[in-house]
């Protein structure tokens, strides 16, 4: 992990200024981030924005992150 900060709900919740349960409802498709918070996500993570939204199938329903 960068830094020896493990990358959990935790500390992306801490990094985007929201709860941890937001992060996990983003995961389980309770609900969905915001454009802006994809983009924050995927720079937070260095990878490309359709890594996040596509599902191994190459659908765009269920974050990846």
């Amino acid at each position: 992990s960068r830094g020896g900060y493990q990358r959990t709900n935790k500390w992306l919740a801490e990094l985007l200024g929201c709860v941890p349960t937001t992060v996990s409802k983003w995961y389980t498709n309770d609900c969905l981030p915001t454009m802006e918070t994809y983009l924050r996500i995927a720079d937070l993570l260095d990878v490309e924005l359709t890594e996040l939204v596509r599902t191994k199938k190459g659908q765009t329903s269920h974050p990846s992150f």
